[in-house]
């Protein structure tokens, strides 16, 4: 179930008028037209009954943007899919169109930020104009015991979330770091990790063992 591809006015949102242009100038890749890209705002996706959500920054240029579903045929995509599948979170270990027949147990994957930015590196007025978003599609999973966010900017906007919602006070009192976990009364816990992009997998920032990891606490967490 898509619970993103339902939210009001999600996929013809147009409010940020930085990530509207590039939607509307970006060049395909070689051996592809404009016809064959998602070009739209992406919605999250997953198990409507899910106790983890997993959040990353922003659709890639030709990931998800192409695919119109997060991490779906990009390096970010290829590296988590495939250590989903050895979790349990999925059925399939590979992700390369939305129409591939994955299907995800017990995890909803979304992005703060709905459309792809320049740079992939989103305005905090683009984070704040997707934060409605983001916002509704936790309320909408009524089971949700743990909140993933992907990089330190995911993890920020998280926080955003958690203060409108009377969880978080000061944002500097959670400091992002890869595995820190914070509990809330009432509240998903929050955890940070690294994103799963192509630089930190090449850099050895990030590792299978500290992802896999990483997804063993969040089972224990989401009980």
């Amino acid at each position: 179930m898509m619970l993103g591809a339902e939210l009001p006015g999600l996929l013809s949102c147009r409010r940020c008028p930085r990530l509207v242009q590039l939607l509307g100038e970006l060049p395909p890749r070689r051996g592809l037209s404009r016809s064959d890209y998602w070009n739209r705002p992406v919605p999250g996706f997953g198990d409507c009954q899910a106790r983890v959500c997993l959040v990353g920054l922003a659709p890639g240029a030709h990931g998800a943007n192409r695919t119109g579903r997060p991490f779906t045929g990009d390096g970010a995509g290829d590296f988590m899919y495939p250590l989903l599948h050895q979790a349990g979170f999925s059925n399939q270990p590979q992700a390369v169109a939305a129409d591939d027949g994955l299907r995800l147990h017990d995890l909803y994957l979304t992005n703060a930020v709905k459309c792809l930015p320049p740079g992939n590196k989103p305005r905090a007025d683009e984070f704040h104009a997707c934060r409605g978003f983001l916002l509704n599609e936790l309320a909408a999973l009524p089971r949700l015991r743990v909140v993933v966010a992907l990089g330190g900017d995911a993890f920020r906007s998280l926080l955003q979330a958690y203060k409108a919602w009377g969880f978080v006070e000061r944002l500097g009192d959670y400091p992002f770091g890869h595995g820190v976990v914070y509990p809330f009364a009432g509240a998903p816990s929050l955890v940070g990790s690294y994103h799963t992009s192509r630089y930190n997998i090449q850099t050895g920032r990030l590792t299978v063992a500290m992802f896999q990891d990483l997804l063993q606490t969040v089972r224990r967490l989401a009980g």
